[in-house]
């Protein structure tokens, strides 16, 4: 069994605020004690049923609004955490991983239903040789913050890999994953880089597969990569979008049909 290992300086602190509660515990204990014997060697009277009532609340009530406090502390910084365990340092989006988990999360509960985007951005390797690494990490945050503003807050936004994004689309037919992909693609191309005189529009090559019935995430992604190719070999800052069945497959299909 794995135990959690603390610090030396974080156990004082632990044994030192307990000790401290406990003798602030003890002490008050023993002045309301005295008092409630005091009051109940007369009978219990109005003022002793008072002090029954509020004895248990002066004692507890201190000790349960510290753990209340801690652990809503706890609560908060497992989020934080969370957080970061699932988001790009870089760029915000959901980060390879978490996004490829709530994608196939979506998809197992969804029955088919949705739209991924493979999205990459054109000629990065230029703006990082004619500008600099730094100024293309800007250029990825520009394209990270044009994808967001061109989608839903339902969507799914991640980075999965070093100048590629995934989008994917909730219950989105082909017309609305189509406009999507065109909003982002028009979104990016409306964007420049610009240092020292030298001027760089963006764009970005999008492929996109749409659910065409019970699909897993790596069938999905497969798909739309493919089509990202296509469209980056058709010229780049393009969208090809299809269904989920492969291109390829879909045409293989078609001509066993005809041979029968």
């Amino acid at each position: 069994m794995n135990t959690i290992r603390l610090p030396a300086s974080a156990w004082a602190q632990v044994w030192r605020r307990t000790l401290v509660v406990a003798i602030l515990s003890a002490l008050a204990s023993v002045a309301l004690s005295e008092i409630v014997m005091q009051i109940l060697s007369q009978g219990m009277n109005l003022a002793g049923a008072i002090a029954a009532a509020i004895l248990p609340i002066l004692l507890g009530g201190p000790m349960l609004l510290y753990f209340q406090i801690q652990s809503a502390k706890l609560r908060d910084a497992n989020r934080r955490l969370e957080t970061l365990a699932s988001t790009d340092s870089l760029t915000n989006c959901l980060n390879r991983r978490a996004f490829t988990g709530r994608v196939g999360k979506c998809l197992s509960q969804a029955s088919g239903s949705g739209a991924l985007l493979v999205i990459d951005a054109d000629n990065f390797k230029s703006v990082n040789d004619r500008f600099g690494h730094d100024r293309g990490d800007e250029v990825l945050q520009m394209v990270a913050e044009a994808i967001r503003q061109s989608v839903r807050d339902t969507d799914l936004v991640g980075r999965i890999g070093g100048e590629e994004f995934g989008v994917y689309l909730p219950g989105a037919g082909f017309e609305s994953a189509h406009h999507a992909a065109e909003r982002i693609r028009a979104a990016v191309n409306a964007l420049f880089v610009t240092s020292d005189g030298l001027v760089q529009r963006l764009s970005v090559s999008i492929g996109g597969a749409v659910c065409a019935g019970e699909v897993s995430f790596a069938e999905l992604f497969r798909v739309a990569d493919r089509r990202l190719y296509s469209a980056k070999n058709g010229g780049r800052n393009r969208v090809k979008l299809g269904g989920s069945i492969d291109d390829a497959a879909v045409a293989r299909l078609a001509s066993g049909l005809a041979e029968r």
